[in-house]
């Protein structure tokens, strides 16, 4: 937790140079697979800071389809741009999935699409299935941009 904390502090506070810092409160996922009742509202806390017009660093928590609490680090890699439309991959790690790791960190790739406003946008992932341990799901990010 604080590694997770000491992330977010350096991502809020990122020097001026950063286009934008977005922040997010969580995901709202659709699950493949109705049969689990997973949870689909996964209220939590993020940010997001670009450093380029491909990259952008972030850092979060959130409740994850299994009911626990989840954190996750990394950042998005967004090589493809048509106007508003970005689409890459998130790469980083996560915790907190009961099945995986015990629950601990692991490493993760979540193909990635964004649609960003000035001030409003949209993270859309496709989350992969893998085996037993996490459930497949397409999971929308709102977020808002704070910086001026």
């Amino acid at each position: 937790m604080k590694k997770l904390l000491l992330a977010l502090v350096v991502v809020a506070a990122a020097p001026a140079a950063l286009a934008d810092i977005w922040i997010n409160p969580g995901f709202y996922s659709h699950h493949f697979d109705k049969s689990k009742n997973l949870n689909n509202s996964n209220t939590g806390f993020g940010v997001e800071a670009t450093i380029s017009s491909t990259y952008s660093l972030t850092a979060g928590v959130f409740e994850n389809s299994n009911r626990a609490t989840s954190h996750y680090v990394g950042a998005y890699v967004m090589p493809f741009k048509v106007g508003a439309l970005k689409a890459g991959a998130a790469v980083g790690a996560f915790d907190g999935y009961p099945k995986m790791r015990n629950g601990g960190w692991f490493p993760a790739v979540v193909p990635t699409m964004a649609i960003e406003g000035r001030r409003v946008g949209l993270n859309i992932s496709l989350i992969p299935k893998v085996s037993d341990n996490v459930n497949s799901a397409i999971a929308f990010q709102l977020k808002f941009n704070i910086a001026p």
